[in-house]
């Protein structure tokens, strides 16, 4: 590592013991990522390709090979390639603006690009509109593949995608 803030800044695999404190980090950000319980993040992790947190942020993968996990997951995996999706990305209000999330989506890029995947994936809510997030992933290269509404609660989402070639 590199130093610096101590181990605040080391991204690591989420364990089992993360499970309480990353449920209730997810679920205090229900707004914008759906609310799991430590039930719910306990499944999501047994099938998640990557769940890399630090002290206050996580972030969930999926790969195109990872059973189905919802509507937004399904149309990644309809459209083919090789990819990592991005299933949520959370940072607890303390911890932002420290780049955390931006190092989680440089970490998840370099373990993608050694699994010789082709690129990174996500969607972000249009309705309701969350402009932080738009900013954020156009900062990073990701660009627009299409939109689609959210069955399950009607939210209208735009799906990224950023080339790892």
């Amino acid at each position: 590592g590199h130093g610096g803030g101590g181990r605040q800044g080391v991204i690591r695999d989420a364990t089992a013991a993360d499970i309480p404190a990353l449920a209730a980090l997810n679920d205090a950000e229900a707004t914008h990522v759906n609310a799991l319980g430590e039930d719910g993040l306990r499944a999501l992790l047994a099938v998640a390709w990557r769940a890399r947190c630090t002290d206050g942020a996580l972030l969930v993968a999926l790969r195109e090979d990872t059973p189905t996990q919802g509507p937004n997951h399904a149309w990644f995996q309809a459209r083919g390639g090789r990819f990592a999706y991005i299933d949520r990305v959370v940072v607890a209000p303390w911890a932002r603006g420290r780049g955390l999330a931006r190092a989680l989506y440089a970490d998840l890029a370099a373990q993608a690009r050694a699994a010789g995947l082709d690129a990174l994936c996500c969607e972000v809510n249009l309705d309701p509109l969350n402009p932080a997030s738009l900013a954020f992933h156009a900062a990073l290269g990701f660009g627009p593949l299409g939109e689609a509404t959210d069955p399950r609660n009607g939210k209208v989402v735009r799906y990224l995608t950023r080339s790892l070639g």
